[in-house]
């Protein structure tokens, strides 16, 4: 009976996924190639052939490896002779030529639509595998009805359905960085080499998606810290004792992240073999210092990479209706709040006041979590307090999809509502009934939203904007990223427009 069950509700997760599938892929085959994605292309696909990282340096490999495999094994071409290559030999000629190599990857030596779909099948597996891995944990914290529940969430959530299929660094470091956290916990749950080595490539993967997963390592710190302040499941008492039991998981986490260091140095070291070593001239010039620059170089480009990135990390922003020379700490509350379904939103009040209500009313205050669980349950809200606090701290603010993490970690936070809702029917058995068929009719409202909103995603803003135009509330990818194209020529076509 127990499997029969397990089937159904993996069946019915199917079922969820597939409907992301249709709705993102089907909305991606009819939008143009978006802003980052020229570059990220043309990048990932001379990684690939080159083993050569001097294009789009600014964002780890990872993804754009990722999207390049299919193009590879269907023998996409790309002209190595062509200027845009041969004169982007240093970094600052490279910062410019990725746009040019990239745009004549996708327009003129390869055909535009096939190449773009191919690209962007492994980015939408990625969307895929983040919903079953939220299904999977969520199922862990809450029960089956809470893997289906915060599956629903997602897979209706405008944002990731718009961004799924697109080759950029979001949801990849999204994945990797909610295996991580995972993995992290299993480590403070029970230390041990196989738990370690698991974190490790989970970290690794986080790492060479997108830089701001530096931000995890910050999150492993407020969670150790928060068990000074607040003990968790099998933590002792006795100082000595619970000095042992600190030492011994910080000592596999570090080797986690050592071993992570090291893949990620690999992975480096692998797609740079060809790239030349001039940057690192300065160590000596000729075949004898070669070794040593060789060597070298993957740290130097990842130190690269990243300083580039805190380097432009200021930039000017628009939201409701003003513009701001840099970032503002409102800037993604207010996104999270026009850009939601309202079922979301509602789903996440709901959660937030049962569970004040039941924590005060619960004198022996027991948790709706399994105890075996506990630990990966404060990870993941430590986690989603860090990098919140980072986002709203953040002078960067250009898009919804920059707070992807903690939007997944939002929504995995409603896992444990099945379970209130459950026990509130022992003290009330009405409310509890009510509760209920309010939590189905807000799922079931954004699943009909994310169907409604199709193919239209990017532009998406719920009723809370009361009519206001999108473009007087958010602007940049919140509404468009280039992707709207083939529309613009519909509606040229149509009205018999010739001109530019």
């Amino acid at each position: 009976m127990e499997n029969v069950r397990s089937i159904f509700f993996s069946a019915a997760a199917g079922v969820l996924l597939i409907l992301m599938a249709v709705l993102a892929g089907g909305a991606a085959l009819r939008e143009s190639v978006t802003v980052d994605e020229v570059a990220h292309i043309g990048a990932g696909l001379s990684y690939l052939q080159k083993l050569d990282l001097r294009f789009n340096e600014e964002h780890p490999p990872l993804p754009k490896v990722l999207a390049a495999l299919p193009l590879v094994l269907r023998g996409t071409h790309a002209d190595y002779s062509h200027i845009s290559w041969t004169f982007s030999d240093t970094f600052f000629p490279a910062y410019l030529g990725e746009w040019v190599f990239g745009e004549w990857v996708l327009t003129k030596w390869n055909e535009p639509v096939a190449t773009l779909a191919w690209a962007r099948a492994p980015m939408l597996a990625v969307a895929l595998i983040l919903g079953w891995v939220l299904f999977d944990y969520a199922r862990k914290l809450g029960g089956d009805w809470a893997g289906l529940l915060c599956l629903s969430v997602y897979v209706s959530t405008p944002a990731f359905i718009a961004f799924a299929p697109l080759v950029h660094t979001d949801l990849a470091v999204t994945l990797f960085s909610l295996l991580t956290l995972w993995r992290f916990a299993e480590i403070w749950q029970n230390p041990s080499r196989r738990n370690a080595v698991l974190f490790s490539i989970c970290l690794a993967a986080a790492l060479l998606s997108k830089f701001t997963a530096i931000i995890l390592f910050f999150a492993f710190v407020a969670f150790a810290l928060s068990t000074r302040w607040r003990a968790v499941s099998g933590q002792p008492v006795p100082k000595d004792e619970l000095r042992a039991w600190r030492r011994l998981r910080w000592r596999f986490t570090l080797k986690g992240i050592l071993w992570a260091a090291i893949i990620v140095y690999l992975f480096y070291f692998i797609f740079s073999m060809n790239q030349p070593t001039d940057a690192l001239n300065r160590l000596g010039h000729g075949a004898a210092t070669e070794p040593l620059r060789r060597i070298l170089m993957p740290a130097w480009l990842y130190l690269r990479g990243l300083l580039l990135v805190l380097i432009t990390g200021s930039r000017p922003t628009y939201i409701l209706g003003r513009a701001y020379p840099h970032g503002v700490w409102f800037y993604f509350p207010v996104l999270l709040l026009f850009k939601s379904t309202l079922g979301f939103l509602g789903l996440l009040a709901l959660g937030l006041s049962l569970a004040l209500t039941q924590k005060r009313r619960d004198a022996a205050n027991t948790g709706v979590i399994p105890n075996e669980l506990a630990i990966h349950w404060r990870v993941l809200w430590v986690a989603l307090v860090v990098f919140t606090a980072f986002c709203l701290l953040s002078r960067l603010d250009i898009s919804i999809r920059h707070f992807s993490v903690p939007l997944i970690l939002l929504i995995l936070l409603l896992a444990p509502l099945p379970r209130m809702i459950e026990r509130l029917r022992y003290s009330a058995p009405n409310a509890a009934r009510f509760v209920s068929a309010l939590t189905v009719v807000l799922t079931l409202s954004s699943l009909f939203t994310a169907v409604r909103a199709y193919p239209y995603y990017f532009p998406y803003i719920n009723p809370l904007s009361f009519g206001r135009p999108g473009y007087a509330l958010v602007n940049d990818s919140n509404l468009d990223w280039n992707q709207s194209l083939p529309d613009v020529k519909v509606f040229a076509e149509q009205h018999g427009l010739q001109r530019d």
